[in-house]
């Protein structure tokens, strides 16, 4: 297993679909992807938005095709979110494509001058994203292969354990999917609190 991380200049085409996105943040960092659907185009993942001047993160239920789900943390202008990405129908064949067995990993860092993407898996695989990438994204500035170490990002130290455990059930349990899988009343006997601890948990 090898580590790859690309530095990427985007495609002018790849910045003007992505300027919605960037109308209301500077830059945005994956730290960890908590679950991956290739089929249904749906990844729920830890992102930190670094936001513009006078934006308020409370104030945004999406970026894009972000939907912000939690605010696990605030500080100046930068904000972790739980967030569900939904890929577009235009897109979504070439989201599928891109499954390829690797592993997200850090740093992954997006903005409109330069995306920073970081992946794990078998050689092969990895320079069959490289291709990708110079294809559909926008031209290879920088590229390092190295040997792999797989490292969880810490953002959920942030959490008491009772708020771990809450929401590694939700996500467990399909709290999260859509349609869910799971009520909130199912889920609170399910992790012994009542619904109203329970909601402010998930809050």
């Amino acid at each position: 297993m090898r580590t790859l991380t690309l530095e990427i200049e985007p495609f002018e085409g790849v910045r003007s679909e992505m300027a919605e996105i960037f109308s209301q943040i500077r830059s945005f960092e994956i730290l960890e992807t908590l679950k991956m659907d290739y089929n249904e185009g749906i990844c729920i993942e830890i992102v930190e938005f670094v936001l513009k001047e006078g934006v308020s993160i409370h104030d945004i239920r999406t970026i894009g095709d972000m939907e912000v789900l939690n605010v696990l943390r605030s500080d100046g202008s930068k904000t972790t979110c739980l967030i569900r990405y939904t890929e577009p129908e235009r897109t979504k064949g070439l989201f599928q494509e891109s499954d390829l067995g690797l592993i997200h990993t850090i740093p992954t860092i997006i903005s409109l001058e330069k995306f920073t993407v970081s992946m794990m898996g078998e050689r092969k695989d990895l320079m069959d994203f490289v291709e990708m990438m110079r294809t559909h994204a926008g031209i290879v500035k920088k590229m390092s292969v190295r040997k792999a170490a797989y490292r969880k990002a810490d953002i959920l130290a942030v959490l008491t354990d009772k708020q771990r455990e809450v929401m590694v059930a939700a996500f467990q349990n399909g709290y999260y999917d859509y349609p869910k899988r799971i009520s909130s009343v199912q889920l609170c006997s399910m992790v012994n609190i009542s619904k109203p601890t329970l909601l402010q948990h998930l809050r």
